[in-house]
């Protein structure tokens, strides 16, 4: 059975021969991408805080992931995908990697705190954890942290910068139109 990418995350793979790498511009500015045979490792924003500054992986645009990717958030900033179907395989600790899966289930257009993700996580004094694994969130867009807001509704950080983090909201909020 395959089950969407956002739902699993294969082992903890960081180097090897089959990473790759490529930029991309968006509406938003540039992105780096990296991605190895298991799915895309990340994508960052340039300047974004808690990037991996140069990676050690081959330049190469057409990659499968890297190419899918690609194609996907045409779409998305064009407003016809709401959900990315891009094989993830981002790398944390299980912590992280329990909090960015939980980021795979906000809805286009939908919130969520914190704290609530705290709690769904049965952990409902983390909400500081998660905001830390949150800000670690090394696939921006894709696993959507600019859908995680305040406890009271406030816009609160995001790596890539608020400004974006408000682009992506109200993107998104016109996808509902």
């Amino acid at each position: 059975m395959n089950m969407p990418a956002s739902l699993t995350l294969p082992p903890r793979r960081t180097s090897g021969e089959s990473l790759a790498q490529a930029t991309l511009d968006t509406p938003l500015g540039p992105v780096t991408l990296l991605a190895s045979d298991a799915g895309l490792m990340g994508l960052w924003f340039d300047l974004q805080r808690h990037a991996p500054g140069p990676l050690r992986a081959d330049v190469d645009p057409q990659q499968r992931w890297i190419a899918l990717t690609r194609a996907e958030l045409a779409e998305y900033f064009d407003g016809s995908r709401r959900r990315f179907d891009v094989a993830l395989a981002p790398q944390g600790t299980p912590f992280q990697e329990a909090v960015w899966q939980r980021l795979c289930e906000i809805g286009c257009g939908e919130t969520v705190s914190y704290g609530r993700i705290a709690a769904a996580l049965g952990r409902p004094l983390a909400a500081r954890a998660v905001g830390a694994a949150v800000g670690r969130n090394p696939v921006s867009i894709l696993v959507p942290c600019h859908r995680v807001i305040g406890e009271n509704g406030s816009l609160t950080g995001y790596a890539g910068g608020l400004p974006r983090k408000k682009a992506l909201l109200a993107l998104e909020a016109g996808h509902l139109r």
